[in-house]
């Protein structure tokens, strides 16, 4: 996998500031300065949505759920500096998370609260949906819940007789760079679903969804197993950092 980026402090311009530097604050009344900021990125989200705030100010508006006393600013700069973007931070495996100054139970609590709710959202637009009308959604739902792990995951999405959704499971996880899977678990548990054809999704940490040998090789394994208990496989998705590779499209399947 490729090593983490490694960020150095930005230039201050990059990060416009009307707060000042973060620091544990007295008890009592919040400070103006910083009541005022807060009510500030609270209306422009409020009036213009996700768009007008970038990131890190997506960002900050989360950490205030966390600590109610401090200047979240400056972690969610260190945040932001540590693993590049939004999504990337908010989907990071807690116990990195941890290495970053000032990060707890309470932002954990809040990032994974988040990341629970996109997945969740993205999941209900295809769940119990016809697969063919529902595809970009589909693979929305793939990227939300899969792009951004550090370590490979492999589901089956199992479909009815009319190719609806009827169950997203998750099969395995694994390493960096593999993953097991049992083609004989994927088929029993199709059977034991009442369905009728399936479709696989595995990520790729690196961020290159060009499948491997060794997944070409699984791929076979299971749609020989499939085909010879009536199931079709209908594709089997690899989600990248940026990108999907379906294999019915690239001719592997």
């Amino acid at each position: 996998m490729k090593d983490p980026r490694a960020f150095h402090e930005a230039p201050l311009p990059l990060f416009p500031s009307d707060e000042a530097p973060g620091a544990p604050l007295p008890s009592g009344r919040l400070p103006s300065y910083i009541a005022d900021h807060r009510r500030r990125l609270r209306d422009r989200f409020m009036q213009g949505g996700a768009a007008a705030l970038p990131d890190y100010e997506m960002l900050e508006l989360v950490l205030f759920r966390a600590n109610a006393r401090q200047d979240m600013k400056p972690l969610a700069r260190r945040l932001m500096e540590t693993f590049g973007d939004f999504n990337s931070v908010v989907t990071a495996p807690p116990e990195r998370l941890l290495e970053v100054d000032q990060v707890g139970p309470a932002v954990i609590c809040e990032l994974k609260l988040i990341e629970a709710a996109a997945q969740r959202l993205a999941r209900a637009r295809v769940m119990r949906r016809q697969v063919v009308s529902s595809w970009d959604a589909l693979i929305d739902y793939c990227h939300t819940a899969m792009a951004h792990r550090e370590t490979e995951q492999f589901r089956v999405l199992y479909l009815d007789r009319k190719n609806v959704l009827i169950a997203d499971e998750e099969q395995g996880k694994g390493t960096v760079d593999h993953v097991p899977v049992y083609p004989r678990e994927v088929v029993k548990r199709a059977l034991s679903l009442n369905a009728s054809a399936l479709i696989l999704v595995h990520n790729h940490p690196s961020g290159d969804p060009t499948p491997s040998q060794a997944d070409i090789d699984m791929t076979a394994q299971i749609e020989a197993a499939a085909q010879t208990l009536g199931l079709v496989l209908h594709d089997h998705i690899i989600v990248g950092r940026s990108r999907e590779l379906s294999f019915r499209s690239e001719g592997y399947l």
